[in-house]
């Protein structure tokens, strides 16, 4: 099974690059990871908030085509690290689709996505930076391994 990271817009901000590398390289070894970015798009700024969520969500249904999506979303599901680890292993043992985890744009997703979504994971009951949310994420899925295969990672 895959896991993808499914992002709408480049990153362009040092440390979040940074540390999404580091946390995909990191990702390699427990598990086949793939981080795809959705371009930006072109004259974003002459749409409404609504034409923009629909046209990433075009984009979004594209590229995760075949999936079992996840969208990471403030009103999702929230999970503590070890819950999600568990959550995680359950849908690694059950098999079936890969897994396309998606970390919008900056006005959210369209009513198409979220309607072909299996589901919607929060990281917190704050909301982050759309580009920002891609590292945090990304660690959050390193834990998740870690726990799963039982390093001495996470402490509690």
């Amino acid at each position: 099974m895959k896991l993808t990271l499914l992002t709408v817009g480049k990153t362009d901000v040092p440390w979040v690059r940074e540390g999404l590398q580091l946390y995909v390289a990191r990702l390699q070894h427990y598990v086949k990871f793939d981080l795809k970015e959705i371009p930006g798009l072109r004259g974003a700024g002459s749409l409404s908030e609504e034409q923009i969520k629909a046209k990433e969500g075009a984009l979004i249904m594209k590229e995760a085509a075949g999936m079992e999506i996840f969208l990471l979303d403030e009103h999702g599901r929230e999970f503590r690290s070890l819950e999600f680890a568990s959550w995680l292993q359950e849908r690694l043992n059950r098999g079936g689709r890969d897994i396309c985890f998606v970390a919008g744009g900056a006005y959210g997703f369209s009513p198409a996505v979220y309607a072909s979504a299996s589901g919607k994971i929060s990281l917190s009951k704050m909301t982050f930076s759309h580009q920002g949310v891609r590292t945090i994420f990304a660690e959050q899925l390193y834990r998740a391994f870690t726990i799963i295969k039982g390093e001495p990672y996470h402490h509690e």
